[in-house]
This record gives C-alpha cells, sequence and structure tokens, in this order.
C-alpha cells in the first residue's frame, strides 16, 4: 500500500485557506438528512464531513474528522449529541464520531466495527448510542455516551436471515430498540447489570421481506417497517406480532425508503420512485401524494411535523408544509462529479459548473441554482462562456459541440459530430468568432462561429491522445492545448500550424499562460508543476506540486502573481508564481479535485471535485 501522509504533515507553516461555502449534499445516505431539534439547523453528509446548514441565514459550519465517506447521521432527542459512522476499506475499523452540536466539535471517536457503519440511533434520554456494522461487520453494538465507551455487543441477525441494516430505538424507554433488515425483525432489551442484549425474533408468518426503513410511534404501541417490496408493516414491540401491513394493492414503486410517524397519528411515506405520500394504517392509502425529484432517502421533521425537509437521492432537498402538502426546493448540487467550472469575463457574480448529464449556473454569493441545462443520457466534459456573455458552450461526450443561452439555457445551436471520440476540451477566442475544441482522439480542431453558420475552419492533428485542457492568449493569435499523450502544443492560430511542442513523461491534465504570457505552467499525473518557456518550449523550473495524487487543476490571477491548484490529494493549494512557494492550504474536499478556478476581481476561489461537491474558498491577499 502505498503510505498516505496526513494533509496535516503538509500545513505544517502555511495558512489555512478560509471556507466560506459548499454546495453539496450526498442524498445517498439513507435518513442522512436531519432536522436539528432546535429547529433553525439542517445536519446532513457530503464526502467526509457534516454540513450544519441554518435554515434562516447562510451560515454554514463544518465537522471535519472521518477518514472516508460518511454513512449514517444520528442526533439525539435533546439535541446536544450528534452521532456519524463512516465506511472504510476492507478489514479496517470504520469509526463512529461522537460530536458536540453547540460546540460543533468532536467529544470521541467509538471504534469496533469493520468496513462501514449501517446505521446509528440514540436512546430517548442521551443515555446510549447503539450501532449496527455493514455487512462483512453483521454486528450490534451498545455504547455508553456518559464513559464514551461500549456496554455490549453481539451478532445482528440469525444465522439463516440476511444482514439487519436499519436500527431504532424506543421512544420512551432507554433499554429496548429494534434491528431490521434482510428477512430479519428483532427487539433488544438492554440488560445493564449483566452487560448483555436479548433480542426476540419478531414472527410475520409467511411474509418474507427486506426491510428497508423503520419508523417508531410517539408512544411505543407500534413500530413501522418500509420493505423493498413497496408495502409496510405495523409491529407490536410488545407482543412481537404483525398488527397489519398494507397496501394490498398499489404498492410503492422501488420501495418504500423512507418512513416517518407523525404526532396527529399518520405516516409519512417516501418511495424510491420520489412519491411523497400522507397514509393511515390499515389501509396505507395514499391521503395526499406529491412526486418529488430522484429516490427519497430521508424525511426529517422540523418540531411537530407542521413542516418537515425531504432530501433524494438527485441530491435535492425540499421543504414541505404539512397542511397544504406543497413542495419548495430549498437545497440542489450536483450529484454526480463535477468536470468543470467557469466564470463568465469579468464578473464573480456568477459561474457555471458542469457534470454528467447538466450543466448548471450558480449566484456565488447566495449559493442558489439559478439555471440547469440538461441534455439526458450524455456526458458533458467541458464549458465555457463566450466572452461576450451571450453564450455558454459546452463539450460532450457524444463527439458535439452544444451552446446554451445563459439566461434561458435555450439552445443555440449544435455542432454535430465535432470529434470522432467525444469532445474532451474546449475555449473561445476574446473576439467571440472562434471556437477550439479538443477531442477524445487527439485532434484540435478551431471552428468559424457566424450569426448563423459554424464552420470547421482547421483540424490540427498532432496530439496521440486525449486533449484535456485548451487555453487561449489574449491576442486570440496563439494557444496551447495539453494532452495525455505527455505532450503541451503551442499553437499558431493565424497561420494554423504548430509553433512549438512540449514533451514531458506525465499525462497533462492542466495548463495556463501566465498573463504576459512569455511563460506557460502545466501540471499532470507526475504531480510535477513545471513553468515553460514560449519562444522555445524549454522547461525553466519545476515543483513538486503534491505528495500524493496527480494535479487536475489550475488557474492564475489577472496579474500573475499568485496561483492555485488542486487534485487527488484533495487540497487546494495558493502558490506564490516567483517564489514557487505554497503560502495557503485548504482543506475540506472529500473527493478528487477536478478542477479550480480564480474569480474575476480575485475575491473567491472555486473548486470543484468527484464527489459532486462545489466548495467557494476566500481568496487569501487583498485585490
Amino acid at each position: 500500500m502505498e503510505t498516505q501522509t496526513s494533509p496535516k504533515d503538509e500545513v505544517a507553516e502555511v495558512a489555512e485557506l478560509e471556507l466560506e461555502a459548499v454546495i453539496g449534499f450526498n442524498g445517498h445516505v439513507p435518513t442522512g438528512l436531519k432536522c436539528h431539534p432546535d429547529q433553525e439547523h439542517l445536519v446532513y453528509p457530503l464526502g467526509c464531513t457534516i454540513l450544519v446548514q441554518a435554515l434562516n441565514t447562510q451560515e454554514q459550519n463544518f465537522l471535519h474528522g472521518h477518514g472516508n465517506n460518511v454513512s449514517c447521521v444520528a442526533i439525539s432527542k435533546s439535541g446536544v449529541y450528534i452521532a456519524s459512522g463512516q465506511v472504510t476499506f476492507m478489514g479496517f475499523k470504520a469509526d463512529i464520531i461522537l460530536w458536540h452540536y453547540k460546540k460543533r466539535e468532536l467529544i470521541a471517536r467509538l471504534s469496533l466495527h469493520k468496513g462501514k457503519i449501517e446505521a446509528l440511533a440514540f436512546s430517548p434520554n442521551d443515555l446510549y448510542l447503539v450501532s449496527l456494522g455493514g455487512p462483512d461487520d453483521g454486528s450490534v453494538v451498545v455504547w455508553s455516551i456518559a464513559k464514551r465507551d461500549a456496554i455490549c455487543g453481539g451478532p445482528a441477525a440469525g444465522l439463516n436471515v440476511g444482514n439487519a441494516t436499519t436500527v431504532i430505538f424506543s421512544k420512551c424507554c432507554d433499554e429496548m430498540f429494534v434491528t431490521a433488515g434482510n428477512g430479519t425483525i428483532r427487539v433488544w432489551e438492554l440488560d445493564l447489570p449483566n452487560r448483555k442484549i436479548w433480542p426476540t425474533e419478531c414472527q410475520t408468518g409467511q411474509m418474507k421481506r427486506i426491510v428497508m426503513s423503520i419508523s417508531m410511534a410517539d408512544d411505543d404501541s407500534f413500530f413501522y417497517l418500509g420493505t423493498t417490496t413497496g408495502d409496510i408493516l405495523k409491529m407490536s414491540p410488545r407482543t412481537k406480532l404483525l398488527a397489519d401491513a398494507g397496501p394490498a394493492k398499489d404498492r410503492f414503486s422501488l420501495g418504500v425508503s423512507a418512513i416517518r410517524c407523525l404526532k396527529v397519528g399518520g405516516l409519512l411515506v417516501g418511495s424510491g420512485a420520489g412519491l411523497l405520500v400522507f397514509c393511515k394504517s390499515p389501509s396505507y392509502k395514499p391521503i395526499k401524494k406529491i412526486q418529488l425529484q430522484g429516490g427519497i432517502t430521508s424525511i426529517t421533521l422540523r418540531g411537530e411535523g407542521h413542516q418537515f425537509f425531504v432530501g433524494t437521492e438527485e441530491s435535492h432537498i425540499y421543504r414541505v408544509n404539512f397542511t397544504d402538502f406543497k413542495e419548495t426546493l430549498i437545497t440542489t448540487c450536483h450529484f454526480e462529479a463535477v468536470e468543470d467550472i467557469v466564470f463568465p469575463l469579468g464578473t464573480a457574480e456568477l459561474f457555471a459548473t458542469c457534470a454528467k448529464k447538466d450543466i448548471r449556473v450558480w449566484h456565488t454569493p447566495s449559493n442558489r441554482e439559478l439555471l440547469r441545462i440538461t441534455v439526458p443520457n450524455m456526458t458533458c466534459r467541458s464549458i465555457d462562456f463566450m466572452r461576450d456573455g451571450k453564450s455558454i458552450i459546452s463539450a460532450w461526450d457524444d463527439g458535439n459541440i452544444r451552446a446554451f443561452t445563459p439566461e434561458t439555457g435555450r439552445l443555440m445551436y449544435v455542432i454535430n459530430n465535432a470529434h470522432r471520440i467525444g469532445v474532451t476540451a474546449i475555449a473561445t477566442t476574446s473576439d467571440c468568432k472562434r471556437v477550439i475544441s479538443g477531442g477524445g482522439e487527439g485532434e484540435v480542431r478551431v471552428w468559424q462561429i457566424g450569426r448563423q453558420t459554424q464552420k470547421l475552419e482547421e483540424a490540427l492533428k498532432e496530439h496521440k491522445s486525449s486533449v484535456s485542457c485548451i487555453r487561449v492568449k489574449k491576442s486570440d493569435k496563439e494557444c496551447v492545448t495539453a494532452s495525455t499523450d505527455g505532450t503541451c502544443i503551442i499553437w499558431d492560430l493565424v497561420r494554423l500550424r504548430r509553433n512549438q511542442m512540449i514533451l514531458a513523461n506525465t499525462l497533462f491534465q492542466c495548463v495556463c499562460y501566465h498573463p504576459e504570457e512569455f511563460q506557460i505552467i502545466t501540471s499532470g499525473t507526475d504531480r510535477k508543476i513545471a513553468y515553460w518557456e514560449v519562444f522555445d518550449g524549454s522547461v525553466i523550473r519545476e515543483l513538486d506540486g503534491s505528495l500524493s495524487g496527480a494535479i487536475n487543476g489550475m488557474d492564475i490571477t489577472v496579474e500573475g502573481v499568485h496561483f492555485v491548484t488542486g487534485g487527488n490529494d484533495h487540497l487546494v493549494k495558493v502558490w506564490d508564481y516567483n517564489e514557487g512557494e505554497v503560502t495557503h492550504v485548504g482543506v475540506g474536499h472529500s473527493g478528487n479535485i477536478t478542477r479550480i478556478r480564480i474569480s474575476p476581481g480575485n475575491q473567491y476561489i472555486v473548486s470543484v471535485s468527484a464527489d459532486g461537491a462545489i466548495l467557494r474558498w476566500k481568496y487569501p491577499f487583498p485585490s
């Protein structure tokens, strides 16, 4: 195994970048979205971090501490504690972290389970925390919160049934909890004097079900189980018998992935197909229903449930008022790896990002999504704004170049079959008359963009492998293309031929012109940042860009004094161009950073990563 140094080692004498905002939410974590009992904050996971987002203001706090993706979150009834569990590599211990909510700090690390923490639940009076290990672990453990230590544990399910995947505590009694999963439903009693937990298997007769979600009534009279088959089981924890099950017809498509009991009686049910329903036992027929985007993974009540929040797999967070049952979209973000980010010329108010099938335009200060352009079943690889701001030019893996209006997202034109193996990089010239594109086969093509026409001016065939980045000189007379074949080529855009070629033993991922345009800086998979002379292609100096992992994105300020880099070590670094020294480091990403930009006017640094997160940092120097 590669020895991984912790990010902290590099950050010894370097200042930290200030993280201003995060756009992101991992919607795949079951019941990952939680409304805090203070009714003012939402708590949800994103990669390795947990975000505490104020509902009425833009304020965000971040809980950093997990070394890998967060797999479950729980908040105690009093709101004092937050617990979160993570995934880890096969055979390694997965941590549970206990956080102090008010101080926003780590209290204790609890590690016993291997591989993954499947689910967590607090007892009603904050005495115990129960945790469920993943499929490779298969055990249930009860922890004492006061002593921050394990009391007892045991296998979560019997030998001849599947794994337990959900757990819920009783609402009144600190000594009882329920686990459920594939063919198993168990009610557990905690025997504290003997440090034992005693399970009782619940009887469901002929019904064999895989449980996805679970909810307990407020008076402990019943608990409800949502299954993959799309029906709901109602069980009594006292008798351990099935009270009723339904609906008989019209089951919930793709399973009951989220379920919540209400004080007023009745259930809120979310399905894997994105249907949100209010229904009552025993018929479970929809009384009110709305259709949301993406499979529902979390339903969390604000207070008694007069208002509640719903999280979906497509990383949407909705607010729903119970009385009128209408949804309001409050947070959106990418749910796939973000491929590119770009600011329009001269303004830091907006920026655009692309991921998988959609391009999104964001309002920088408020983190709001202003526009979404979707092309189904395609992947957008790269985007650029025309300098006049009248179009967004985008590169797609089906080999087409598409242009959209930035205000409405209307398709302006398509250049069909621009490249053979998908378009991988794109850039525009400052006179708005040309688009330069790079393809997966290594061709660089120059297109003339007229009022109504788009015509191929020249195809430059030199690169042997995909073009990863294109930058154009301010004068439009020259451009540089970086490729994964280990070359960077400087092209003359007037005579349309090669000026200079740079060779290195690396897959180039990014390239930048110094603003005075006599030097370029490149980086890639060899982790080196190299400065090159444009005139003769000779290397001026090489710096070690990171200790581990490729560098995927870089950008330089308009003055050329500082530049930023980001890559597979998950760190954002600010460099002094002349000294070649790191001045600031930003720790916050939990996926590989794919691209990074400094905003016009040097207010912000925005970095995007493979886990779908967009992070906005404060630019550290006075602009």
